[in-house]
């Protein structure tokens, strides 16, 4: 029998309802969270970093879309058996800031952070426990008019980060004013109001017929799986249905909210009243918005995809006085990050130069000149060049394969015969790639070196840069 113990080795996995994101998303998230920031802060926003820990009571049952206090967050306890909590939203840590330094901020209090919130919640399609947040909030006035500018806010956002006009709609509507209409239906008892109010949530993807199935006694999908209705008489439900099919009592905050928007210059093609907007559930108290992208969407496999809401927010009077004894009114709009940018990808608005180029690459052709082929590279960078001298230790056929896979625009390479001469040969692997295909015959290929050149030492620099910028051209 051997001596010798077995390794178990470590299986490589991520945990679920997580993910790895790569070089050219980061890019263009950081391209999109400098467009946002750029908005925020014409609007007179200031940055704020909080923590992603807080204390689990901080939290306390203002959870968003959970009648469940404490549940669906990652827990734990520190050395003082203090319960702590990954922050579920950027939200909540505002409302603890405010509120340890009420005296020395100024009110109102206006605030934008972006950072990661985390979900212990049953992931699934494009539902992650950890994904990106950015938020905007105004703390300490009740003013219709701040919730106004959250919804030209989130207009001005979309239009500056490239969505047109026509292929989104900031809705707003009002938690009182659905209150009031299930009052008026005498609905009153809370768990049947919550599934009365999902109820209505759903109304942009199950239409009218499906909203009144789960107003009764449920609904069936398409799979066959049941969801419980609210059981509600028919003259319950039909009061509600008044509400989805236009026939809405007035509401002053809601008034307020669209005269100020409308002088302000803002079309109901842009901010309009939809009453089906109900956000968190036992979160918000008064206006509630919801940032949609309405334009025609395919998948990969050809299938009718819609977006949907890659925003939203409202008024949530009751977070921030929970820490003190007189009321704190607030209100705010959040981004969600990450499906606003597979939004943007699918219409194409990430501009290239936010996603970069790749690197050109400099080949190692001799290693007792690595020194020259470094400073060669160091030229490129003091020229505004993004570029790496291979560092590895494979010959010249694996380094143009790496700089293939590396998708580089193009690599710079010096030879024996090109040092003797003073050049450097620079090709052009986008054009190359280009050529390979059009070009059959194996001598034609030798004959005319497709996109390959050489140029005195001294002008790579140079010649590197208008190669760049051919590539840059449409």
């Amino acid at each position: 029998m051997s001596g010798k113990k077995k390794t178990t080795q470590v299986k490589a996995r991520l945990p679920k309802g997580m993910r790895d994101v790569e070089a050219q998303e980061i890019r263009a998230l950081k391209h999109m969270l400098s467009t946002i920031a750029d908005v925020y802060e014409r609007y007179g926003f200031e940055p704020l970093d909080t923590p992603a820990f807080e204390y689990t009571d901080a939290l306390g049952k203002f959870l968003p879309d959970t009648d469940r206090p404490n549940e669906g967050v990652f827990s734990f306890q520190d050395e003082d058996e203090q319960w702590v909590s990954l922050r579920y939203d950027l939200t909540a840590p505002l409302a603890r800031y405010v509120a340890a330094n009420f005296d020395a901020v100024p009110k109102p209090f206006r605030r934008y952070q972006s950072g990661y919130v985390y979900r212990n919640e049953k992931p699934g399609p494009g539902r992650f426990r950890q994904f990106m947040q950015f938020d905007a909030d105004t703390v300490g006035t009740a003013n219709p008019a701040a919730d106004a500018e959250m919804c030209m806010l989130a207009a001005d956002t979309l239009e500056a980060l490239g969505i047109p006009r026509g292929s989104y709609c900031v809705k707003v509507s009002s938690r009182t004013l659905l209150d009031s209409v299930l009052d008026a239906a005498a609905v009153a008892e809370p768990k049947q109001r919550l599934v009365v109010l999902r109820a209505v949530d759903k109304f942009d993807r199950l239409g009218l017929v499906g909203v009144e199935e789960l107003l009764g006694e449920g609904r069936k999908d398409d799979s066959g799986d049941f969801t419980p209705g609210a059981k509600l008489s028919a003259g319950q439900a039909g009061k509600i249905m008044a509400l989805l099919s236009g026939q809405a009592p007035e509401d002053e905050t809601i008034g307020a909210i669209t005269s100020l928007v409308r002088q302000a210059g803002y079309g109901p093609d842009r901010i309009r009243f939809d009453p089906t907007v109900v956000r968190g559930l036992e979160y918000y108290t008064g206006p509630v918005l919801e940032a949609d992208l309405t334009f025609p969407a395919t998948d990969e496999n050809g299938q009718s995809v819609r977006f949907g809401s890659v925003g939203g927010g409202g008024r949530y009077d009751g977070l921030v006085s929970r820490f003190r004894s007189q009321p704190v009114p607030a209100t705010g709009f959040s981004i969600g990050v990450s499906r606003l940018y597979a939004a943007l990808s699918h219409l194409g608005k990430i501009p290239q130069e936010a996603i970069g180029l790749a690197p050109v690459v400099v080949l190692l052709m001799d290693k007792a000149r690595a020194g020259d082929y470094q400073k060669m590279t160091r030229d490129l960078r003091e020229a505004g060049v993004r570029a790496e001298m291979y560092v590895g230790d494979a010959g010249m056929k694996a380094q143009m394969k790496y700089a293939d896979r590396r998708g580089s625009p193009c690599v710079v390479i010096q030879g024996e015969d090109e040092r003797v001469q003073g050049q450097v040969t620079i090709k052009d692997l986008l054009e190359g790639s280009r050529l390979s295909g059009e070009i059959e015959d194996r001598a034609e290929w030798r004959e005319g070196r497709p996109a390959q050149f050489s140029v005195p030492e001294g002008e790579m620099v140079a010649a590197v840069r208008q190669l760049l910028a051919r590539q840059r051209k449409p």
